[in-house]
Protein backbone atom coordinates (compact mmCIF):
# COMPACT_ATOMS: atom_id res chain seq x y z
CA UNK A 1 0.00 0.00 0.00
CA UNK A 2 1.33 3.26 -1.48
CA UNK A 3 2.34 5.06 1.77
CA UNK A 4 0.20 8.43 2.49
CA UNK A 5 2.84 11.66 1.92
CA UNK A 6 3.14 14.51 4.42
CA UNK A 7 4.69 17.82 4.00
CA UNK A 8 6.56 19.28 7.15
CA UNK A 9 7.26 23.10 6.77
CA UNK A 10 8.63 24.25 9.86
CA UNK A 11 11.41 26.76 10.35
CA UNK A 12 12.89 24.65 14.12
CA UNK A 13 15.40 22.18 12.78
CA UNK A 14 15.38 20.54 15.68
CA UNK A 15 11.33 20.41 15.89
CA UNK A 16 11.22 19.56 11.66
CA UNK A 17 13.41 16.82 12.27
CA UNK A 18 11.79 15.38 15.23
CA UNK A 19 8.13 15.50 13.63
CA UNK A 20 9.28 14.10 10.29
CA UNK A 21 10.66 11.01 12.60
CA UNK A 22 7.59 10.71 13.92
CA UNK A 23 5.24 10.17 10.94
CA UNK A 24 8.04 7.89 9.33
CA UNK A 25 7.79 5.07 12.07
CA UNK A 26 4.27 5.75 11.95
CA UNK A 27 4.30 4.42 8.31
CA UNK A 28 3.98 7.97 6.70
CA UNK A 29 6.49 9.30 4.21
CA UNK A 30 7.90 13.03 5.40
CA UNK A 31 9.10 15.67 3.50
CA UNK A 32 10.57 18.83 5.03
CA UNK A 33 10.87 22.43 4.09
CA UNK A 34 12.72 24.74 6.54
CA UNK A 35 10.35 28.26 5.62
CA UNK A 36 6.98 29.61 4.10
CA UNK A 37 8.35 30.25 0.59
CA UNK A 38 10.03 26.56 0.23
CA UNK A 39 7.29 25.30 1.62
CA UNK A 40 4.74 26.72 -0.99
CA UNK A 41 7.59 25.76 -3.61
CA UNK A 42 7.23 21.96 -2.27
CA UNK A 43 3.58 21.78 -1.82
CA UNK A 44 3.02 22.34 -5.47
CA UNK A 45 5.69 19.87 -7.16
CA UNK A 46 4.84 17.22 -4.95
CA UNK A 47 1.15 17.16 -3.86
CA UNK A 48 1.22 15.58 -0.55
CA UNK A 49 -1.69 14.44 1.07
CA UNK A 50 -1.47 16.71 4.20
CA UNK A 51 0.12 19.56 5.05
CA UNK A 52 1.78 20.72 8.63
CA UNK A 53 3.00 24.20 8.66
CA UNK A 54 4.45 26.31 11.56
CA UNK A 55 2.36 29.47 12.39
CA UNK A 56 5.68 31.93 13.01
CA UNK A 57 8.42 31.61 10.59
CA UNK A 58 10.37 34.11 8.27
CA UNK A 59 9.64 35.10 5.01
CA UNK A 60 6.72 33.82 4.82
CA UNK A 61 4.34 32.61 8.01
CA UNK A 62 1.44 30.20 7.75
CA UNK A 63 -1.28 32.27 7.44
CA UNK A 64 0.36 33.55 4.17
CA UNK A 65 1.57 30.01 3.07
CA UNK A 66 -2.47 28.79 3.43
CA UNK A 67 -3.71 31.54 1.96
CA UNK A 68 -1.48 31.07 -1.58
CA UNK A 69 -2.00 27.09 -1.65
CA UNK A 70 -5.67 28.07 -1.19
CA UNK A 71 -5.77 30.05 -4.50
CA UNK A 72 -4.57 27.29 -6.51
CA UNK A 73 -7.04 24.71 -7.99
CA UNK A 74 -4.03 21.93 -7.46
CA UNK A 75 -3.28 22.45 -3.61
CA UNK A 76 -6.88 24.31 -2.56
CA UNK A 77 -8.28 20.80 -1.42
CA UNK A 78 -5.27 19.09 0.68
CA UNK A 79 -6.00 19.13 4.43
CA UNK A 80 -3.87 21.65 6.21
CA UNK A 81 -2.91 21.22 10.12
CA UNK A 82 -1.49 24.28 11.81
CA UNK A 83 1.28 24.23 14.39
CA UNK A 84 1.83 26.91 16.85
CA UNK A 85 3.85 27.75 19.85
CA UNK A 86 1.06 30.20 20.77
CA UNK A 87 -2.21 28.80 22.18
CA UNK A 88 -4.27 32.11 22.37
CA UNK A 89 -8.04 32.10 20.60
CA UNK A 90 -7.34 34.70 18.86
CA UNK A 91 -4.71 32.74 16.66
CA UNK A 92 -6.66 29.59 16.96
CA UNK A 93 -10.04 31.59 15.47
CA UNK A 94 -7.67 33.35 12.44
CA UNK A 95 -6.18 29.91 11.08
CA UNK A 96 -9.35 28.05 11.53
CA UNK A 97 -11.19 31.26 9.70
CA UNK A 98 -8.22 31.13 6.94
CA UNK A 99 -9.89 27.47 6.29
CA UNK A 100 -7.25 25.41 8.16
CA UNK A 101 -8.48 21.88 8.77
CA UNK A 102 -6.59 21.42 12.53
CA UNK A 103 -4.48 23.10 15.05
CA UNK A 104 -1.70 21.16 17.33
CA UNK A 105 -0.32 23.78 20.16
CA UNK A 106 3.68 23.11 20.81
CA UNK A 107 4.74 21.01 23.21
CA UNK A 108 2.84 18.14 21.46
CA UNK A 109 2.04 14.48 22.47
CA UNK A 110 3.53 11.96 19.50
CA UNK A 111 -0.31 10.54 20.47
CA UNK A 112 -2.01 13.96 19.71
CA UNK A 113 -0.06 14.88 16.32
CA UNK A 114 -0.50 11.04 14.68
CA UNK A 115 -4.24 11.03 16.04
CA UNK A 116 -4.60 14.60 14.52
CA UNK A 117 -3.05 13.99 10.88
CA UNK A 118 -5.13 10.15 11.02
CA UNK A 119 -8.37 12.01 11.31
CA UNK A 120 -7.93 14.41 8.67
CA UNK A 121 -6.61 12.11 6.34
CA UNK A 122 -9.64 9.77 6.74
CA UNK A 123 -11.58 12.67 6.31
CA UNK A 124 -9.79 13.98 3.31
CA UNK A 125 -10.14 10.15 2.06
CA UNK A 126 -14.35 9.96 2.55
CA UNK A 127 -14.38 12.98 0.47
CA UNK A 128 -12.03 11.73 -2.69
CA UNK A 129 -14.47 8.52 -2.41
CA UNK A 130 -17.42 10.22 -2.21
CA UNK A 131 -18.32 8.66 0.94
CA UNK A 132 -21.36 6.92 -1.03
CA UNK A 133 -23.98 7.25 -3.23
CA UNK A 134 -27.24 7.45 -1.43
CA UNK A 135 -28.57 9.91 1.16
CA UNK A 136 -26.58 8.61 4.07
CA UNK A 137 -23.39 8.83 1.99
CA UNK A 138 -24.18 12.59 1.11
CA UNK A 139 -24.48 13.70 5.02
CA UNK A 140 -21.08 11.58 5.49
CA UNK A 141 -19.80 13.95 2.83
CA UNK A 142 -21.18 16.95 4.38
CA UNK A 143 -19.48 15.21 7.55
CA UNK A 144 -15.99 15.81 6.81
CA UNK A 145 -17.11 19.57 7.42
CA UNK A 146 -17.53 21.41 10.67
CA UNK A 147 -19.74 19.92 12.91
CA UNK A 148 -22.67 22.63 13.57
CA UNK A 149 -22.42 23.38 10.07
CA UNK A 150 -23.13 20.00 9.29
CA UNK A 151 -26.31 19.79 11.81
CA UNK A 152 -27.49 22.75 10.31
CA UNK A 153 -27.41 21.17 6.51
CA UNK A 154 -29.07 17.65 7.27
CA UNK A 155 -31.36 19.23 9.17
CA UNK A 156 -32.77 21.44 6.63
CA UNK A 157 -32.53 19.38 3.62
CA UNK A 158 -35.84 17.86 2.29
CA UNK A 159 -35.92 14.77 -0.16
CA UNK A 160 -38.23 15.30 -3.04
CA UNK A 161 -39.94 12.96 -5.70
CA UNK A 162 -39.90 14.24 -9.26
CA UNK A 163 -41.73 11.31 -12.35
CA UNK A 164 -40.80 10.27 -15.35
CA UNK A 165 -40.54 13.77 -17.37
CA UNK A 166 -40.97 15.98 -14.78
CA UNK A 167 -38.38 19.45 -15.15
CA UNK A 168 -36.46 19.94 -11.39
CA UNK A 169 -35.46 23.28 -13.00
CA UNK A 170 -35.16 25.32 -16.31
CA UNK A 171 -32.94 26.93 -18.20
CA UNK A 172 -32.78 30.60 -17.37
CA UNK A 173 -34.27 29.78 -13.72
CA UNK A 174 -32.72 30.93 -10.79
CA UNK A 175 -30.71 28.78 -8.91
CA UNK A 176 -32.23 28.02 -5.15
CA UNK A 177 -30.89 24.49 -4.04
CA UNK A 178 -27.85 22.75 -4.66
CA UNK A 179 -29.69 18.96 -5.83
CA UNK A 180 -28.14 15.33 -4.91
CA UNK A 181 -29.42 12.84 -6.82
CA UNK A 182 -30.33 9.54 -4.51
CA UNK A 183 -32.44 7.51 -6.71
CA UNK A 184 -33.29 7.55 -10.65
CA UNK A 185 -31.84 9.37 -13.74
CA UNK A 186 -31.65 13.00 -14.67
CA UNK A 187 -30.78 14.55 -17.85
CA UNK A 188 -29.96 18.35 -18.46
CA UNK A 189 -30.02 19.46 -21.83
CA UNK A 190 -30.56 22.87 -23.74
CA UNK A 191 -32.74 24.07 -26.46
CA UNK A 192 -32.32 25.79 -29.51
CA UNK A 193 -33.69 28.46 -31.63
CA UNK A 194 -35.54 25.53 -33.61
CA UNK A 195 -36.67 24.00 -30.29
CA UNK A 196 -33.95 21.02 -30.84
CA UNK A 197 -32.75 20.09 -27.90
CA UNK A 198 -29.25 19.05 -26.94
CA UNK A 199 -28.39 17.13 -23.97
CA UNK A 200 -25.29 18.20 -22.19
CA UNK A 201 -25.09 15.63 -19.27
CA UNK A 202 -26.68 12.52 -17.94
CA UNK A 203 -26.85 11.94 -14.02
CA UNK A 204 -27.40 8.87 -12.32
CA UNK A 205 -27.83 7.90 -8.33
CA UNK A 206 -24.65 9.35 -6.25
CA UNK A 207 -24.42 12.69 -8.49
CA UNK A 208 -24.84 16.37 -7.50
CA UNK A 209 -26.12 18.46 -10.23
CA UNK A 210 -26.70 22.03 -10.41
CA UNK A 211 -23.96 23.64 -8.66
CA UNK A 212 -22.44 25.40 -11.71
CA UNK A 213 -25.12 28.31 -11.44
CA UNK A 214 -24.70 28.45 -7.85
CA UNK A 215 -20.92 28.55 -7.93
CA UNK A 216 -21.24 30.94 -10.78
CA UNK A 217 -23.78 33.26 -9.12
CA UNK A 218 -25.92 33.02 -12.19
CA UNK A 219 -29.35 31.74 -13.87
CA UNK A 220 -29.37 28.02 -14.99
CA UNK A 221 -27.80 27.63 -18.25
CA UNK A 222 -29.39 24.61 -18.95
CA UNK A 223 -32.57 22.70 -18.40
CA UNK A 224 -32.74 18.99 -15.78
CA UNK A 225 -35.96 16.77 -16.47
CA UNK A 226 -36.48 12.98 -14.71
CA UNK A 227 -35.55 10.39 -17.18
CA UNK A 228 -36.30 7.66 -14.87
CA UNK A 229 -38.33 8.50 -11.89
CA UNK A 230 -36.17 10.34 -9.65
CA UNK A 231 -35.90 10.88 -5.55
CA UNK A 232 -33.51 14.19 -5.25
CA UNK A 233 -31.98 15.59 -2.11
CA UNK A 234 -32.78 19.29 -2.09
CA UNK A 235 -29.94 21.43 -0.27
CA UNK A 236 -30.63 25.40 0.13
CA UNK A 237 -28.06 27.20 -1.17
CA UNK A 238 -27.39 29.35 1.82
CA UNK A 239 -26.20 26.29 3.45
CA UNK A 240 -24.21 25.27 0.68
CA UNK A 241 -22.33 28.14 1.02
CA UNK A 242 -22.12 28.24 4.61
CA UNK A 243 -20.58 24.88 4.07
CA UNK A 244 -18.05 25.79 1.36
CA UNK A 245 -16.83 29.20 3.40
CA UNK A 246 -16.12 26.80 6.71
CA UNK A 247 -14.65 23.88 4.74
CA UNK A 248 -11.71 24.21 2.27
CA UNK A 249 -11.88 20.33 0.96
CA UNK A 250 -15.52 20.67 0.24
CA UNK A 251 -14.53 23.42 -2.19
CA UNK A 252 -11.77 21.60 -3.72
CA UNK A 253 -14.49 18.81 -4.65
CA UNK A 254 -16.53 20.71 -6.14
CA UNK A 255 -14.02 22.58 -8.20
CA UNK A 256 -12.99 18.78 -9.20
CA UNK A 257 -16.35 17.78 -10.49
CA UNK A 258 -16.79 21.33 -12.46
CA UNK A 259 -13.37 20.63 -14.03
CA UNK A 260 -14.77 17.21 -15.25
CA UNK A 261 -17.74 18.95 -16.39
CA UNK A 262 -15.83 21.50 -18.68
CA UNK A 263 -13.60 18.37 -20.09
CA UNK A 264 -16.45 16.87 -21.16
CA UNK A 265 -18.56 19.56 -22.65
CA UNK A 266 -14.77 19.95 -24.56
CA UNK A 267 -14.48 15.90 -26.02
CA UNK A 268 -18.33 16.67 -26.84
CA UNK A 269 -17.39 19.88 -29.02
CA UNK A 270 -14.56 17.89 -30.51
CA UNK A 271 -16.75 14.95 -31.39
CA UNK A 272 -19.33 17.17 -32.95
CA UNK A 273 -17.11 18.61 -35.31
CA UNK A 274 -14.99 15.81 -36.10
CA UNK A 275 -16.74 12.35 -36.01
CA UNK A 276 -19.27 10.70 -37.81
CA UNK A 277 -23.30 10.08 -36.68
CA UNK A 278 -22.48 6.35 -36.65
CA UNK A 279 -19.23 7.46 -34.33
CA UNK A 280 -21.32 9.59 -32.29
CA UNK A 281 -23.92 6.91 -31.53
CA UNK A 282 -21.41 4.41 -30.44
CA UNK A 283 -19.28 6.75 -28.71
CA UNK A 284 -23.71 8.08 -27.18
CA UNK A 285 -24.07 3.96 -25.99
CA UNK A 286 -21.12 3.91 -24.33
CA UNK A 287 -21.06 7.21 -22.47
CA UNK A 288 -24.72 5.91 -21.58
CA UNK A 289 -23.18 2.30 -20.44
CA UNK A 290 -20.45 3.59 -18.40
CA UNK A 291 -22.72 6.20 -16.55
CA UNK A 292 -25.42 3.46 -15.36
CA UNK A 293 -23.82 0.21 -15.56
CA UNK A 294 -22.72 0.88 -12.40
CA UNK A 295 -22.19 -3.17 -11.62
CA UNK A 296 -19.64 -3.13 -14.71
CA UNK A 297 -21.36 -5.94 -16.18
CA UNK A 298 -20.15 -7.14 -19.62
CA UNK A 299 -23.82 -7.04 -21.30
CA UNK A 300 -26.10 -4.33 -20.10
CA UNK A 301 -29.51 -2.81 -20.73
CA UNK A 302 -30.00 0.82 -21.73
CA UNK A 303 -33.03 1.94 -20.86
CA UNK A 304 -32.93 5.69 -22.93
CA UNK A 305 -35.89 7.18 -25.49
CA UNK A 306 -34.54 7.30 -29.11
CA UNK A 307 -35.34 10.95 -28.70
CA UNK A 308 -33.26 11.46 -25.92
CA UNK A 309 -30.10 9.12 -27.59
CA UNK A 310 -30.57 11.72 -30.67
CA UNK A 311 -30.53 14.63 -28.15
CA UNK A 312 -27.33 13.45 -27.01
CA UNK A 313 -25.87 12.57 -30.39
CA UNK A 314 -27.16 15.79 -31.71
CA UNK A 315 -28.96 14.86 -34.60
CA UNK A 316 -31.85 13.45 -35.79
CA UNK A 317 -34.51 10.36 -33.93
CA UNK A 318 -34.29 8.62 -37.69
CA UNK A 319 -30.50 8.58 -38.28
CA UNK A 320 -30.19 7.23 -34.67
CA UNK A 321 -32.59 4.72 -35.58
CA UNK A 322 -30.67 3.57 -38.70
CA UNK A 323 -27.49 3.21 -37.16
CA UNK A 324 -28.85 1.27 -34.02
CA UNK A 325 -29.66 -0.85 -36.91
CA UNK A 326 -26.74 -1.38 -38.53
CA UNK A 327 -25.12 -1.63 -34.55
CA UNK A 328 -27.91 -4.76 -34.65
CA UNK A 329 -26.73 -6.57 -37.85
CA UNK A 330 -23.68 -6.46 -36.63
CA UNK A 331 -24.20 -8.30 -33.14
CA UNK A 332 -23.14 -5.31 -31.49
CA UNK A 333 -26.75 -4.79 -29.46
CA UNK A 334 -29.99 -6.03 -29.38
CA UNK A 335 -33.13 -4.02 -28.95
CA UNK A 336 -36.67 -3.96 -27.60
CA UNK A 337 -38.73 -0.74 -27.19
CA UNK A 338 -37.17 1.50 -25.26
CA UNK A 339 -34.26 -1.42 -24.44
CA UNK A 340 -31.01 -1.57 -25.98
CA UNK A 341 -29.18 -4.83 -24.63
CA UNK A 342 -25.02 -4.11 -25.01
CA UNK A 343 -23.56 -7.41 -26.39
CA UNK A 344 -20.04 -5.95 -27.24
CA UNK A 345 -19.01 -2.58 -25.64
CA UNK A 346 -15.68 -3.40 -26.82
CA UNK A 347 -16.60 -3.19 -30.61
CA UNK A 348 -18.73 0.40 -29.81
CA UNK A 349 -15.54 1.71 -28.03
CA UNK A 350 -12.83 1.18 -30.83
CA UNK A 351 -15.86 2.12 -34.03
CA UNK A 352 -14.04 3.63 -36.25
CA UNK A 353 -16.50 4.54 -39.40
Amino acid sequence: MKKKKILVIEDNLEMRENIAEILELANYSAITAEDGKKGVATAKSQLPDLIICDIMMPELDGYGVLHILGKDPSTLAIPFIFLTAKSESVDVRKGMGMGADDYITKPFEEMDLLDAVEMRLKKSEALKTGAGRNINGIQGFIATASGQVVEQVIKNHRTKHYSLKEHIFREDDSPVYLYFLNKGKIKTFKMNEDGKEYITSLYNAGDFFGYSALLEHANYAESAQVIDDAEVLLIPKEDFFHLMNSNTEVIGNFIKLLADNIHQKEEQLIELAYSSVRKRVANALVQVYEKYNTENREEFTISLGREDLASIVGTATETVIRALSEFKQDGYIESKGRDIHVLDINALRNYRF
